[in-house]
């Protein structure tokens, strides 16, 4: 069975190291007896599940978007009738553009969680840098 380092399960839940340390030492996640201890990628797996499935979408609601991003807001930036808002959404930094009416409609501040949903018509293509 495939298992990770601590460093790659980290990457791959999009956490420190340290929180996959702390999760090791409070019994969440089971290492192997090899040296350095890894993390059985079974475990890993279902952890990831887990994680995705919290927290909980406040709105729970049904919609036909699908490309939703649980995160908390890291940074809000008003000025006049526009605001911006960045949300940290696991590995991912999510940046919203909207109203500064809706920004304080919404109670959005440094710290609150959010759920940014993505509804695009429109592909971006990138290329690898030369």
């Amino acid at each position: 069975m495939q298992s990770y380092r601590i460093a790659q399960a980290a990457r791959l839940l999009g956490v420190s190291d340290d929180t996959v340390r702390r999760w090791v030492d409070q019994q969440v996640l089971p290492v192997t007896d090899a040296s350095p201890a890894e993390i059985p990628g079974d475990a890993l797996a279902a952890h990831a599940i887990e994680l995705a499935a919290t927290p909980g979408d406040p709105l729970d609601g049904i919609s036909s978007a699908r490309n939703r991003f649980p995160g908390i807001v890291t940074r809000v930036q008003m000025d006049g009738v526009m605001a911006q808002v960045d949300l940290q959404a696991g590995p991912h930094r999510v940046v919203s553009l909207m109203s500064a009416e809706a920004v304080t409609d919404l109670g959005l501040e440094v710290g609150s969680f959010a759920v940014a949903v993505v509804k695009a018509t429109t592909v971006i293509v990138e290329t690898p840098r030369s």
